[in-house]
């Protein structure tokens, strides 16, 4: 399998390096053949992310970027890349401040495929699934190596057309080891018939041919926010 044939979903934080910068980086990323665009809202106090990303939603918030101004640059990637579906990955707060379903009204307003909550529980979501039921949105839930088999047997169970696996605990952008029972994890998230995608800490295309044919798509993130902070360092 060439890295090519593997369907990639590309990660960036809106806002970073600045406007124009990450609407290039959106670009480039489509360009070099991503799959799917996944685009976070900057946050403070990012919890599931490490430095890299940590210090790209600082750089964000600093510049002025807030939930709305967010929306509306992934709304002009949605009608930029209308053949490349886009999804927001958010944390709970920014997404319950101004109530679960106006954020999800503004997201579909804005064309988007799916909302990823990593720190909103399944089983206790405040009403998200069913509010992106009714906008025509994907909740997509995050699972980890680290769940219980039944509580991963039952989010395989949801039907829901997308799930998020985690491939190991712990924050983005650190090392990730891929095992066997890495990939029997992802078997059995994938039980359910939902399009696995699958992400945490991917730097290599390497380690995304060993996960590919487990998932219906790699995500990889930290790797291209830290190409950006490295070109940057380069010429300032």
């Amino acid at each position: 399998m060439s890295d090519t044939a593997i369907p990639l979903m590309a990660h960036l934080v809106a806002g970073y390096p600045d406007e124009s910068g990450c609407l290039a980086v959106a670009e480039g990323l489509v360009a070099g053949g991503a799959s799917y665009l996944e685009v976070q809202i900057p946050f403070s106090d990012p919890s599931a992310d490490g430095p890299a990303i940590l210090n790209a939603c600082s750089k964000a918030l600093e510049g002025g970027w807030n939930v709305k101004k967010s929306l509306d640059f992934i709304g002009t990637l949605s009608g930029r890349f209308p053949s490349t579906p886009v999804f927001i990955m958010s944390y709970t707060s920014p997404v319950l401040t101004p109530g679960v379903a106006t954020f999800v009204k503004a997201a579909a307003k804005r064309k988007v495929a799916g909302l990823i909550v990593p720190d909103l529980p399944f089983d206790s979501d405040e009403g998200l699934a069913e509010a992106c039921e009714a906008g025509g949105l994907c909740s997509i839930p995050v699972a980890a190596p680290s769940m219980r088999p039944e509580r991963l047997d039952e989010m395989a169970g949801l039907g829901r057309e997308w799930l998020y696996a985690a491939l190991r605990a712990g924050i983005t952008g650190s090392e990730t080891h891929i095992g066997d029972d890495t990939l029997a994890f992802l078997d059995r998230a994938r039980a359910g018939g939902s399009k696995i995608l699958g992400g945490f800490g991917i730097k290599t295309g390497a380690q995304a041919r060993v996960v590919a044919p487990h998932v219906h798509a790699v995500v990889a993130g930290s790797v291209f926010v830290e190409t950006i902070t490295r070109v940057l360092a380069e010429h300032a």
